[in-house]
């Protein structure tokens, strides 16, 4: 459980270090090559943290502590449900969902990055109806 629970704190440490830099950088500042490569470095450790080491730690503690191996059923066959669900498949389950916050928060870090210099439109009052109240003149 410990070892699940860093795993997710760094993960989240550094999706706040990408968006906190984010704030910070000026658009369109020059980078430098050692920059561009510390950079690429940390991108690649993000990927593989979310993508290999989180679900890893992820099904070790589910299969080691908690027990939830294919043998341990969570749902049995009856008259009107014929599946067997087994706590493994739960897991396996968690694991696409933990895959699934990986590439949103990916998604979402790279469109975080690209807009951070774009200005947001301005609020143009609108009629009762939602046209806008903007006269040509």
């Amino acid at each position: 459980m410990v070892a699940f629970i860093c795993t997710l704190l760094v993960g989240f440490a550094g999706v706040a270090g990408v968006i906190l830099y984010g704030r910070r950088r000026p658009v369109g500042a020059p980078l430098s090559w050692g920059e561009a490569m510390a950079a690429a470095m940390f991108a690649m450790f993000l990927l593989l943290w979310w993508y290999g080491v989180i679900p890893h730690q992820w099904l070790t503690w589910a299969e080691g502590e908690l027990g939830w191996r294919s043998d341990r059923l969570l749902a049995e066959p009856t008259g009107n449900q014929p599946l067997t669900v087994s706590y493994k498949t739960l897991a396996d389950i968690i694991a696409v969902v933990i895959y699934g916050v990986g590439i949103a928060l990916h998604i979402g870090l790279w469109a975080v990055w690209n807009d951070r210099g774009k200005k947001k439109p301005a609020e143009v009052p609108a009629s009762r109806y939602g046209r806008p109240l903007v006269r040509k003149g």
